[in-house]
C-alpha cells in the first residue's frame, strides 16, 4: 500500500468515529468545518447542513475554472441480524482481507467516506496542483438526495463538477436513472383471534440484499416479496389472520429479512407448515445461484389472553398487494442487453396498531416510464383502500451533449494507465441530476473506487483501486492549467 493510499484510508477511519446515518450529519459535518478552519479554508453551510469548504489555487491555477469536489457525508447504516453495533455511537472498525477493506458484521461507509477522505487528503497535499476548488459535502443523500435537493441558488459558484460516488475504478458515469418512492399506509379494524387459532411466526432471511438501483439485476431476492409468497400459500390452505409484519429497512436497499406473525386453526397447522416447507425448498431452488443462504423458518408463537389481528379478508388483501406490487427489473433498455431502465423494490413492511405500511422505491432513467410506473404502484394501493404520500422525487441525469468534461476525463485517464475507461449510465440516484437541474450549465460526471455490496453489511472498498483514483485526480487537477488548455 502505497503512502497516498494509507493516509487516505487513515483519514477515512477518523471520519468512521463520527455517526453518520442519514440525518444525523451534524458531528461530522462539525469535524469537517473544523478541519477546514485548521488548514485555512474559509467555509459555510447551508440551513439543510450541507459544507461547502473554499480551497485556494495552487500557483499559476489562478484562472483556471473553479472545479467542485463532491460527496455526501451520510451513509447507509446495515448490520447483520447478530450485531451488538449502535451506530449512533459506535465507531466503525475497519478490517483489511487482502486488497479489501471492510467492517464487522456492518456496512462499511465507503459509500461516500472514500470519496470525502480523498478530497481532504487531495487538497492538502503540497504536491498537487490544482484550479480553484470548493468542496461540497452533502447530507441526507442516502434517504433521496435530501441535501442535495436542498442547496441554495446561490451555494456554489463552480460549474464542474466531480461527483465522486460511483462504484468501479475505470468507469465514468454520465448519466443516471430518477426515482419516486411511495409509502402506503392502509388502515384496518382489529379483530379478537378466534377461539381454536394458533400463532405462527414466518420468517425468511439469510439474503444478500444490495443496492436498490445498482443490484436490482443480479437476480437477488427480495425477501418482502418471498414473504407475500409464503403468506399466500399459508393463506390457501386455510383462513389466515395477520398479526404482525416486518421487512427491510431502507428504500434504497433490497431487503434481506422480512417475517409475519399470523394466526390459524390448530387443526389446519401441520398442513399449512407442509406447505410452507415445500414452497421454501422451490424458492431456494429459484435462488440456488444468487441466494445460497437463503433461509425459511415456520415457529409456533405463544398466544396471549385478547389477541387481536386482522380479519380474515383484510389479511387477503394486504397479502395480494405484496403480490400484486411490481418488484424488480421492468424494462430493459433497447439494444443494450442487461442494462436495466426500469425497476421498482418492495422496500420497507410494517404494522403498528391497526396500520399496515409499504414503502416503494422506483426508478427509471425515463421519466415518462418513472410516472407510468408510479401509476401503476398507487393503482395497487389504491385497490388495498390505502393512503399514499409520495416522497424522495427527484430527476433523471440525462446525457449531456457537450462532452468536454468527458472528454477531458478519457484523455487524462488513457495517459494515466494506457486504456480507455468505460463510460456508462448508471440505474441508481446521483446528486448530479438534482445539482444539474438546480444549476444551468453545469458540466458533471461522477467516478470513484471500486465497492462492492453497497448498502450492505458485506459492503467493501478495493485498495488498489484507491492508488488508481489517487493517480488519476491528482492528473486531472493538472490538466486544469489555463496555458495547457
Amino acid at each position: 500500500m502505497n503512502t497516498k493510499v494509507r493516509e487516505i484510508i487513515d483519514s477515512f477511519e477518523r471520519i468512521n468515529e463520527f455517526p453518520r446515518c442519514s440525518g444525523d450529519e451534524t458531528a461530522i459535518a462539525a469535524w469537517l468545518s473544523d478541519w477546514a478552519a485548521q488548514n485555512g479554508y474559509s467555509h459555510r453551510s447551508d440551513e439543510a447542513g450541507n459544507l461547502l469548504i473554499d480551497v485556494p489555487a495552487s500557483p499559476g491555477y489562478e484562472a483556471a475554472p473553479c472545479v467542485i469536489f463532491q460527496a455526501h457525508m451520510d451513509m447507509v447504516c446495515e448490520k447483520t441480524p447478530d450485531s451488538k453495533h449502535d451506530f449512533s455511537k459506535d465507531p466503525i472498525r475497519m478490517v483489511t482481507r487482502g486488497e479489501w477493506l471492510t467492517a464487522e458484521k456492518t456496512s462499511i461507509g465507503a459509500d461516500n467516506g472514500a470519496a470525502i477522505a480523498l478530497g481532504m487528503v487531495l487538497v492538502t497535499d503540497p504536491v498537487v496542483k490544482h484550479p480553484p476548488m470548493e468542496l461540497l459535502f452533502t447530507v441526507d443523500e442516502e434517504s433521496g438526495l435530501i441535501g442535495a435537493k436542498k442547496l441554495p441558488d446561490n451555494f456554489i459558484r463552480g460549474r464542474v463538477l466531480l461527483n465522486v460516488d460511483s462504484e468501479d475504478e475505470g468507469v465514468f458515469t454520465v448519466g443516471c436513472a430518477g426515482g419516486i418512492d411511495t409509502l402506503m399506509t392502509p388502515e384496518f379494524e382489529l379483530a379478537a383471534v378466534p377461539e381454536g387459532y394458533v400463532l405462527v411466526d414466518i420468517s425468511t432471511g439469510g439474503m444478500r440484499g444490495g443496492h436498490s438501483g445498482i443490484d436490482i439485476g443480479k437476480h437477488r431476492a427480495n425477501a418482502n416479496k418471498v414473504l407475500a409468497r409464503l403468506l399466500a400459500t399459508a393463506g390457501r390452505c386455510c383462513e389466515i389472520r395477520l398479526m404482525a409484519l416486518r421487512g427491510g429497512t431502507k428504500h434504497n436497499a433490497i431487503p434481506r429479512e422480512a417475517g409475519a406473525t399470523i394466526a390459524l386453526p390448530g387443526d389446519a397447522l401441520t398442513a399449512v407448515e407442509k406447505q410452507v416447507s415445500e414452497l421454501a425448498s422451490e424458492i431456494a431452488a429459484e435462488y440456488k445461484a444468487t441466494e445460497k443462504n437463503l433461509t425459511v423458518k415456520f415457529e409456533r408463537v405463544t398466544i396471549q389472553a385478547e389477541e387481536q389481528a386482522l380479519t380474515g379478508d383484510d389479511t387477503g388483501k394486504v397479502i395480494a398487494a405484496l403480490l400484486a406490487m411490481p418488484n424488480g427489473v421492468l424494462e430493459t433498455v433497447p439494444g443494450e442487453i442487461g442494462r436495466v431502465e426500469t425497476s421498482c423494490n418492495t422496500a420497507v413492511l410494517g404494522f403498528e396498531q391497526n396500520q399496515v405500511s409499504i414503502l416503494v422505491s422506483q426508478r427509471s432513467s425515463v421519466m415518462s416510464r418513472l410516472r407510468a410506473l408510479n401509476a401503476q404502484v398507487e393503482a395497487v394501493a389504491a385497490m388495498l383502500g390505502a393512503d399514499v404520500k409520495t416522497t424522495n422525487q427527484y430527476p433523471a441525469w440525462p446525457v449531456a451533449e457537450n462532452a468536454s468534461l468527458l472528454n477531458r476525463c478519457r484523455r487524462v485517464y488513457k495517459a494515466c494507465f494506457d486504456k480507455e475507461p468505460v463510460v456508462e449510465v448508471i440505474h441508481a440516484g446521483l446528486e448530479c441530476a438534482v445539482i444539474g437541474s438546480k444549476y444551468p450549465g453545469m458540466e458533471m460526471i461522477s467516478f470513484g473506487p471500486t465497492m462492492k455490496n453497497p448498502h450492505s453489511p458485506d459492503e467493501k472498498l478495493n485498495i488498489p483501486s484507491m492508488g488508481k483514483l489517487w493517480d488519476f485526480v491528482v492528473a486531472l487537477m493538472a490538466s486544469f492549467k489555463p496555458e495547457d488548455e
